[in-house]
């Protein structure tokens, strides 16, 4: 079968998954989606530590836990959906790319709750922790690279200038229509960096930043 892997780019409550594999050496888009991790896309639930900010902070704990338990469900259902429909088409998805933010690790609830910048940071973060467990579920190994670096390092892996390749990566969605934004296009750009690493896609540990709720 044929290698392919899914890129993802995160908001709070849902995100964009682009899927691509390598066709003699250059990039083909096989799938795109926008899949929501709430079910009640609200919010309420979409934005889960705004909402947790005015409850006492055992009740901000379990209502947090909550949307992330309905959430890794959400994602890990479309996840397999999307390998299992690849498979059919005789393509093998085991790895992925995930953007992150810049934010460096968050500290106990507590502390979140009390500062909003942090609150923002917060609810990005724990859909992007939902995906990484989603994936590792379906067995996928997880390249994350941070969304600020993502265009030179894949200017400097593929031999492209950025510009040339935000060009390339819309020429890959043309037959997809509209929606292809940024989203997908950075997604994409996920994903293909995913390929590249056939060897060792794991998840580098000083990339990664670690969602603490108590």
């Amino acid at each position: 079968m044929e290698k392919a892997a899914i890129g993802f780019r995160v908001h709070s409550g849902w995100c964009v998954l682009v899927t691509v594999s390598l066709e003699k050496g250059s990039p083909n888009v096989l799938s795109r989606q926008r899949v929501q991790l709430v079910e009640t896309f609200s919010y309420k639930f979409r934005q889960p530590y705004h909402t947790a900010e005015k409850m006492r902070l055992e009740d901000a704990g379990r209502f947090i836990a909550g949307v992330r338990t309905e959430a890794q469900g959400l994602a890990y259902r479309a996840l397999r959906t999307v390998q299992l429909g690849l498979e059919k088409q005789g393509y093998h998805l085991d790895r992925g790319g995930l953007l992150l933010a810049s934010g460096k690790p968050l500290p106990e609830l507590e502390k979140i709750l009390h500062s909003h910048a942090l609150i923002h940071t917060a609810d990005g973060e724990l859909f992007r922790e939902v995906l990484r467990r989603s994936s590792a579920r379906c067995g996928l190994q997880i390249l994350c690279t941070k969304e600020r670096e993502l265009l030179d390092r894949c200017a400097e892996v593929f031999s492209y200038r950025p510009a040339k390749l935000l060009r390339r990566v819309t020429e890959l969605g043309q037959r997809f229509g509209s929606p292809w934004t940024q989203d997908e296009k950075f997604a994409t750009l996920a994903a293909w960096l995913a390929l590249d690493h056939s060897e060792d896609c794991g998840v580098p540990a000083q990339s990664v930043t670690r969602l603490r709720v108590n």
